[in-house]
């Protein structure tokens, strides 16, 4: 399959995106996901026991929720990703490696498998995106209250 120029670009847009994503994420600067997600964005991370919502409220949850996990490194790879004009769907793959704290100075680390499920959009600053869902995969070494979240 020949792709244009322009298919070309938006591929590469959408990969830094989600790249963008991960290191807002990782460097806990909520306010960068601003320029990851529409304005109209809607999030869904509770297949992994988080919230769902709105960009201000999913802000607002990990604001509250990740300073429990001081490290984390969200890898995104196998990015499949289908254009349709200023539309675009895809599934991406995340493997995310994280520290929690569990008080008293000890820390657990442990991975999680999953897959982000998107649309996005072409928007007059770039494409966005405007779904996104969490689907489990795996986990590894789950700290103790976390063992059941993959489902085993």
């Amino acid at each position: 399959m020949t792709m244009t120029v322009q298919e070309l670009s938006d591929r590469f847009e959408i990969q830094d995106l989600l790249v963008a994503y991960a290191h807002a994420i990782d460097t806990k600067n909520w306010d960068a996901l601003d320029d990851v997600f529409t304005a109209d964005a809607f999030i869904d991370y509770s297949v992994m026991g988080g919230a769902k919502g709105s960009l201000p409220e999913i802000k607002k949850f990990l604001a509250e929720a990740m300073p429990i996990f001081p490290h984390t490194q969200h890898m995104v790879a196998n990015m499949q990703v289908r254009l349709n004009g200023d539309e675009a769907t895809g599934r991406i793959m995340c493997q995310n490696p994280q520290v929690m704290d569990m008080g008293s100075g000890k820390r657990h680390v442990f991975v999680l498998g999953l897959w982000y499920v998107d649309t996005y959009v072409r928007t007059p600053a770039g494409w966005r995106i405007k779904t996104r869902a969490e689907e489990k995969c795996w986990g590894l070494n789950l700290p103790k209250g976390l063992e059941g979240l993959m489902g085993d």
